[in-house]
């Protein structure tokens, strides 16, 4: 379909502000690299993102979806087709008792921002989510977790797209949740809203569990440098990034690409990295680690576009 039709055809279904074309990634990733998408939507309430995503199946148009891309590198020359970028952002408080707090969170809600509203209603549960730079939708999707927690262990149940645009609750179990993975990137699914269940707490606890987290991270993560986080997943008995560093990588360069000096699971973005760069890079790093310490390295980051 001829991309002037594509973009009369989104017209009717959202705002055209809301439409952009060949819009650079690389103003919508963390690590500030990426080609250009043929149309980008922002956007901000379910049925944007279910009329948009039901309108791309129905024409066999390619379509991804993304939050804050924290997690994501996209390739120089860019995404064909649709990528709606989720904005559909809030929190609402379901059930609350003397005990516990249940609240609904839309998928497109920053992890920070949820840990905050927790801080605020002094309810515990959340604090590892802090300074997280992704979405809820991510965190679910990827069973995000830091410093002892993850997002598992808080959720009750998911309101999801599958891959037919038909909406779909997923029980906690059907959440399929293991390491860094569960059954709404299995499926191929889209998170649209989550419900979570949090404890009430002490304010000045949560406050300072949030506080030594972020502390941590600013400390041994280069959060002044674009990146995608952790590039690689935890090792099979091995820590990734202590291995990087042992095989001697650690601040290596190709192109605008680094192994960061700070942390070797991280690779940053010097400000001209291409993301050619920064798979050549990776793929560096699993050689090496490979010939030195017979140990395979599994990518954590997400790499889409052409």
């Amino acid at each position: 379909m001829h991309k002037e039709q594509i973009y009369n055809d989104l017209s009717q279904l959202i705002e055209k502000n809301k439409i952009l074309r060949d819009e650079p990634m690389k103003n919508h990733t963390t690590f500030k690299i990426g080609g250009n998408a043929d149309f980008l939507i922002n956007a901000t309430s379910k049925s944007d993102i279910i009329l948009v995503y039901k309108y791309a199946i129905k024409n066999n148009i390619p379509v991804y979806i993304i939050g804050k891309a924290s997690n994501l590198l996209v390739k120089d020359n860019g995404i064909r087709g649709i990528v709606i970028k989720n904005l559909y952002d809030d929190i609402k408080i379901l059930k609350e008792n003397e005990e516990i707090v249940e609240l609904e969170v839309t998928s497109g809600t920053s992890c920070t921002k949820i840990a905050k509203f927790a801080l605020e209603n002094s309810l515990e549960g959340l604090e590892f989510s802090y300074g997280i730079p992704g979405t809820i939708g991510g965190a679910v999707r990827m069973n995000a977790g830091a410093y002892g927690g993850e997002i598992k262990n808080c959720i009750i149940e998911s309101l999801v797209l599958d891959k037919e645009g038909n909406e779909k609750i997923l029980n906690f179990e059907e959440h399929g949740f293991v390491y860094r993975n569960s059954s709404i990137t299995k499926n191929g699914y889209i998170l649209l809203s989550t419900k979570i269940k949090l404890k009430r707490g002490n304010k000045e606890d949560i406050k300072e569990k949030m506080d030594n987290n972020m502390k941590a991270r600013l400390e041994k993560q280069p959060y002044n440098m674009p990146s995608a986080g952790s590039v690689f997943k935890r090792g099979n008995g091995f820590i990734t990034s202590q291995i990087i560093d042992e095989a001697g990588l650690r601040g290596k360069t190709i192109g605008g690409a680094q192994v960061s000096p700070k942390h070797a699971g991280f690779i940053v973005n010097n400000g001209k990295a291409t993301a050619e760069d920064v798979i050549n890079l990776i793929e560096y790093i699993k050689k090496t680690v490979k010939e030195k310490f017979n140990k395979e390295l599994e990518t954590e980051v997400i790499i889409i576009g052409e």
